[in-house]
């Protein structure tokens, strides 16, 4: 290996700029919701602004458990 030379030095620190001077992704919602519920025994993951009643699964109704991530999918 070579030492780099100055253009690919400087495409890189361009590289680097563009990419933190980039937007944030736009998959969080901004419909209020602060997390979604979780259930561990059958992965089943619904938002919290999506449940209708308790944290309880449909699947096997078990309690699920509250997780801090808002966007739309899993924060695994």
């Amino acid at each position: 290996m070579g030492v780099p030379d100055e253009r690919s030095t400087t495409e890189l620190i361009e590289s680097v700029k563009a990419a933190l001077a980039s937007p944030a992704p736009k998959n969080r919602p901004a419909d209020g919701s602060e997390g979604a519920y979780w259930c561990d025994d059958c992965a089943v993951r619904i938002r919290d602004v999506d449940l209708k009643e308790g944290p309880v699964c449909p699947d096997c109704g078990a309690e699920m458990r509250f997780e801090r991530s808002t966007g739309r999918d899993c924060a695994c």
